[in-house]
């Protein structure tokens, strides 16, 4: 577990490259600072995109990795799970710290586990024994409940709910708002409607949406 919450005293390096200058990007390097990192932001749009609000980019993900030794760690901040994925496997190669990031307003119980590379959001609620793989988004207010189980490189979006027990797969995206029913299984890949209810057992690379939740397609 490598959830970081250090001053700059405390760190050998206080340069954090932030993978993907978009949105979620921008919220990422926000908490970081808050943290007490220097943020330097990579993306492949450079150089036809130079900078992000009032942040520049410095290059593409590969001049990055040219250059790893210069920065403490990444966080990669792309919400596309499978490049997410790939990306986090490649830092992982060129061995990369790929630190966990979390807002000091989470509530995260000292018996959940969490993996590295997560974003933990304002307000997050991450309750006893539960799972987190690694490079997951917890985004602003969401709570994963007991017991829980959430793979690698899923995506729980704002104010989503999962109850206890409950099982989710990897790459699996929770929509805002959205609700999920203790001790139940929810597959791989699956695409979780924004404001659903989901009351059975969902099979990897389903859509489903409404309350309670449907599968509308593969």
């Amino acid at each position: 577990m490598s959830r970081l919450r250090y001053s700059k005293a405390h760190q050998v390096s206080n340069k954090l490259a932030v993978i993907g200058a978009s949105g979620h990007g921008k919220v990422v390097a926000d908490l970081a600072e808050e943290l007490g990192f220097d943020v330097f932001f990579f993306d492949d749009a450079y150089p036809i995109k130079t900078n992000i609000e009032h942040w520049v980019i410095r290059g593409t993900f590969l001049d990055f990795l040219k250059h790893k030794t210069r920065y403490c760690g990444a966080v990669v901040a792309i919400g596309n799970a499978k490049i997410r994925e790939s990306m986090f496997a490649k830092l992982q190669e060129f061995g990369v710290n790929t630190p966990t990031i979390q807002n000091p307003s989470a509530k995260v119980s000292q018996y959940a586990n969490i993996g590295d590379g997560c974003v933990i959001m304002a307000g997050v609620v991450i309750n006893a024994f539960s799972s987190i793989g690694r490079g997951c988004i917890l985004n602003s207010n969401s709570v994963v409940e007991h017991d829980c189980k959430l793979d690698s490189f899923v995506h729980m979006c704002p104010n989503s709910t999962v109850a206890g027990s409950t099982d989710i797969g990897k790459r699996t995206w929770v929509g805002i708002g959205s609700n999920v029913r203790q001790m139940i299984s929810v597959g791989a890949d699956v695409l979780i409607g924004a404001g659903s209810a989901v009351v059975n057992n969902i099979p990897a690379g389903a859509i489903v949406v409404g309350v309670p939740a449907k599968e509308r397609k593969k």
